[in-house]
């Protein structure tokens, strides 16, 4: 059976951290930004985890992570 592809736009996006888990940045942070206040931006800065129940879709995506 011929290898699996991972899905480049996940791999791009997802990092795996040491004990499994997925770490993501965090949305809203491109554009129109005069409107969120600095503590809003300044925490949208930090890394995040993927949700326990996105977990099951985005481990399909990269099956060699």
């Amino acid at each position: 059976m011929p290898k699996m592809k991972s899905h480049s736009g996940a791999k791009k996006r997802v990092k795996l951290t040491g004990t499994g888990k997925l770490k993501r940045s965090k949305a809203y942070t491109s554009h129109i930004l005069t409107k969120k206040s600095p503590k809003r931006k300044r925490n949208l800065r930090k890394s995040g985890l993927v949700s326990a129940g996105d977990m099951k879709r985005v481990r399909k995506m990269l099956p060699y992570d």
